[in-house]
């Protein structure tokens, strides 16, 4: 084997030559990817900076691009591209002009009749550029063939070159190859504002290792290796990659970065003391690749750093290093479509994840993309992997056989579908389940223990959750420690929420994590004792829902949701069902607030499924019932759903609870209303019977809704005065007892009826007022009927700009959360359509602006400048 200094060069795979490809974007997209196909027949790494084809890109990122790229190719049709304000030339311009003189340039120019002038002046002085080769070409099938021939004979070229040039010029350093920054195989998406992110933490220069920290298949390897190209023009020194993937020997850390660096180990002097020879003075970058399990080494790049103080290292590793003059950079997954909405179907707007989803899918079908037909099942796959960019990568190989739609249904068992399509990745990148086992495997057991427990919890959790079900475990006596170690690890993440410290773990490390419990046979023990703590919790915190700590109760139980949920489910699965009625009962206030009825209906559904294995009280069936009957009543009423609430009554009542049964008589006497043939004097009257029965339980949170259906009533049978009687009273049952919602229900239906009633002033202080409490109380709905209101009266003032956008942003809002409510009501729409007839132009461009608005925005179109003030924190936090 040739060993000494004549040894021929050879680049390993991650050395391809790289193919710097200019051209505008969207009108040369065909032509972008004949491209892209003929580089990589050739085995070569096109470079397809897209950022470079849109307006004003950043030059020094595609600077950077163009000086780890070997090859220049151009593409020009019609369009010269943007010109930024402040700029002379276009991003297309520029990226030629920028391309060293010593670089071969290929330039193909499109046959058309319609060139912009500038462009064509920038193809002459091309054609006049003895480093340009100058080819026209007709279509992309015919560009394709002519890039392919040109790179292949270019290449054979300069293979000539070098073998003369070496045969003259002896050389004894290794190549610096094997330490230059490989090109990835594929494109990355959606990683633009981290690489902007990492490389202006690396620019401030005042830290010496930048750790980026993440669990695997996040995409930290890809981010280092984007972060690198686009930083090259900050280290004029070099940048250097590292891959410490095979290495797990702390003691080969410096021979491998020796190596890398192109230094030569002789034995003459100490590897640490020729490695830091070797960086003084020079301002480089050395990535570092997989540094999790070798993490003891670290202290190493100190020492290293200490002598050598203008290089940097960036990392990446599951594990923080815990060094000084390191820092962190948690690396995001991509983004998601927002909210439960579709994916766009404008490429400019799609988010990260689906842009991957589409991208990888298309390598598999060239014509694959969103469509209407697809958009909601791709957003659903990208929402439930979370952004994960293995996880998307593994689940868009399977539109070989699978459709969206299929792919979709299949991610409740997303571990055994995700296997990895393709062999020549990293044997940790096989699939998620390997890159997993790969990280816990370098837990110690009572630590892995610990992480398959978290496998029950939904989402974030406290410490104190994780406490509470360490009775019995390996790591009951250092959980805190444990729990360290995860974050450490990036198996678990950590964030504030609410102003607490809060855990989560990724989804498929939750259901990576569980199967594990289930498979070590402690799934129901640790499911119990989840289920105990949060039982415990809301029997602290459910009586305050309707007092003066309801706000609060209502934000901790908003910050617990997910595993109220989870807690619910628990104690179905084990077959407490009494337990899991009487969770879901005491927490009615909430459901009601937040608005889960319909999820607390399945739930419900499912516990009177699991009866006839596991026999419940009377109690338990009438809760169930309730909750089963609560949406057919406003939804679908019948006399079958008032003969079913009846049952309740009759449960309740002989199960000894006067109260849960004067609310259900409530609720058959609403019931009865919604009916086509409605017998309101009989709905009246059992409406009465149960406020007097409320108020001598004490229930002043039940008695104010009850007199508040009583209002509704009187309203809709025409008795305003009554009706306005009745607001008042539970306005002053629900403020006496310091009940914000049931204030902020009745406020707003008091400001209605006064507003039909031409007590326009009073109507808007308290539609303010209401729509203030309700923001306070993150209640969906109430925000809503309070900007319906607020716009009533901008419409009554001839606002129609504004009366438009508002009725708009309420309606957004009905739509996500399903309000249903009765005409009678309505206040707004009847002023809104007198200004349409007056100014529809003004109405028509406030409903289009209305569609836009985010809640923030909402609250500032509707609320003074003052009454914003105090709730803009909260709309923030929304």
């Amino acid at each position: 084997m040739v060993t000494g200094p004549d040894a021929a060069v050879i680049r390993t795979p991650d050395q391809r030559i790289r193919v710097f490809v200019s051209s505008t974007l969207r009108e040369l997209a065909e032509e972008r990817d004949a491209v892209r196909s003929a580089i990589e027949r050739l085995r070569l790494a096109p470079v397809m900076f897209e950022l470079g084809a849109r307006p004003h890109p950043p030059r020094d990122l595609y600077r950077s691009y163009l000086a780890q790229s070997d090859v220049f190719v151009g593409i020009y049709g019609d369009s010269y591209g943007w010109v930024a304000p402040g700029e002379d030339v276009s991003g297309l311009e520029d990226e030629y002009n920028l391309a060293p003189r010593a670089m071969p340039k290929l330039i193909y120019v499109k046959d058309t009749d319609t060139r912009d002038d500038r462009l064509k002046t920038l193809i002459a002085r091309i054609q006049a550029d003895d480093t340009a080769a100058y080819l026209h070409f007709t279509d992309a099938r015919d560009l394709e063939d002519q890039v392919a021939a040109d790179l292949a004979t270019l290449l054979a070229e300069r293979f000539d070159e070098s073998r003369g040039d070496a045969a003259s010029v002896p050389g004894e350093a290794p190549s610096p190859l094997a330490g230059r920054v490989p090109v990835p195989y594929t494109t990355t998406i959606g990683r633009e504002a981290d690489i902007d992110a990492v490389r202006t933490l690396l620019a401030r220069g005042t830290d010496r290792v930048v750790s980026l920290i993440g669990p695997g298949g996040i995409g930290k390897s890809r981010l280092a290796i984007e972060s690198a190209l686009a930083c090259g023009d900050l280290f004029p020194d070099g940048v250097y990659f590292v891959l410490l993937e095979g290495v797990l020997e702390s003691g080969l850390l410096l021979p491998t970065i020796a190596y890398h660096l192109g230094i030569r180990d002789n034995g003459e002097a100490a590897l640490e003391e020729r490695i830091a020879h070797a960086l003084a003075d020079r301002r480089v970058l050395i990535v570092l690749d997989n540094f999790e399990q070798i993490v003891d080494a670290a202290p190493v790049l100190v020492r290293l750093y200490t002598v050598a103080p203008t290089a940097t290292f960036l990392v990446t590793s599951r594990i923080v290093l815990h060094i000084r003059g390191e820092r962190v950079y948690d690396v995001p997954p991509l983004t998601t479509p927002p909210g439960h909405g579709p994916a766009s179907l404008d490429r400019a707007t799609r988010s990260g994840a689906v842009s991957l989803f589409v991208d990888r899918a298309r390598a598999i079908d060239p014509r694959f993309d969103v469509t209407p037909g697809n958009a909601r099942d791709l957003a659903d796959i990208c929402r439930r992997l979370e952004g994960l960019p293995l996880a998307i990568e593994l689940a868009a190989a399977k539109v070989r056989i699978l459709s969206p739609a299929g792919i979709a249904d299949r991610l409740g068992q997303s571990l055994p579908l995700l296997t990895a399509a393709v062999r020549d990745l990293p044997e940790r990148h096989r699939t998620m389940r390997a890159t997993i086992d790969w990280s816990v495997s370098l837990l110690p057991d009572d630590q892995r223990a610990l992480l398959e427990d978290l496998g029950v919890f939904a989402t974030r959790f406290t410490l104190d959750a994780v406490e509470a079900l360490a009775s019995g475990t390996a790591w009951s006596d250092h959980a805190i420690d444990g729990l360290a170690a995860l974050v450490d690890g990036s198996l678990v993440k950590q964030t504030e929420v609410g102003g607490r410290r809060v855990f989560s773990l990724l989804a498929i490390v939750r259901e990576y994590a569980l199967e594990h419990l289930k498979a070590r046979g402690d799934a129901d023990r640790v499911r119990r004792a989840h289920a105990d703590y949060y039982r415990g919790l809301v029997q602290r915190v459910a009586p305050d829902l309707g007092g003066p700590g309801q706000a609060e109760a209502v934000r901790r139980l908003g910050l617990e949701l997910p595993n109220l949920r989870a807690a619910v489910r628990h104690l179905i699965h084990t077959n407490r069902l009494d337990d899991a009625g009487d969770f879901a009962w005491s927490l009615l206030i909430y459901w009601w607030i937040s608005g889960f009825f319909a999820e607390v209906r399945v739930w419900m559904l499912e516990l009177l499924e699991k009866q006839s294995d596991q026999p419940i009280t009377q109690h338990t069936r009438a809760v169930a019932w309730f909750f089963a009957l609560w949406g057919e009543m406003w939804q679908r009423p019948s006399e079958q759903v008032v003969a079913g609430l009846g049952e309740c009554v009759r449960l309740f009542t002989e199960s000894g609870d006067e109260d849960a049964a004067a609310m259900a008589l409530a609720a058959r006497a609403t019931a009865r209303v919604q009916l086509s043939d409605h017998d309101t004097d009989r709905a009246e009257d059992e409406l009465r019977q149960a406020v007097v029965a409320l108020r001598e339980d004490g229930n002043t949170w039940a008695e104010a809704i009850t007199e508040v259906s009583l209002g509704r009533l009187a309203w809709v049978r025409g008795a305003t005065d009554d009706a306005l009687a009745h607001f008042d009273r539970a306005t002053s049952v629900a403020e006496s007892g310091g009940d914000l919602f049931t204030t902020s229900v009745a406020g707003n239906l008091r400001a209605r009826l006064n507003f039909q009633l031409g007590r326009i002033e009073d109507a808007e202080r308290e539609f303010v007022h209401t729509l203030l409490l309700s923001i306070g109380l993150h209640y969906d709905e109430g925000v809503a009927y309070g900007l319906e209101g607020v716009c009533a009266v901008a419409a009554a003032h001839g606002e129609a700009w504004r009366a438009a956008a508002l009725a708009v942003a309420a309606g957004e809002i009905r739509q996500r959360i399903g309000i249903f409510d009765v005409e009678a009501f309505t206040v707004h729409t009847p002023y809104l359509d007198i200004l349409r007839g007056r100014d529809a132009q003004s109405v028509a461009a406030g409903e289009r602006a209305g569609a836009e608005l985010t809640i923030v925005e909402a609250g500032q179109l509707a609320l003074s400048e003052e009454d914003y003030a105090g709730v803009a924190e909260i709309l923030r936090n929304w």
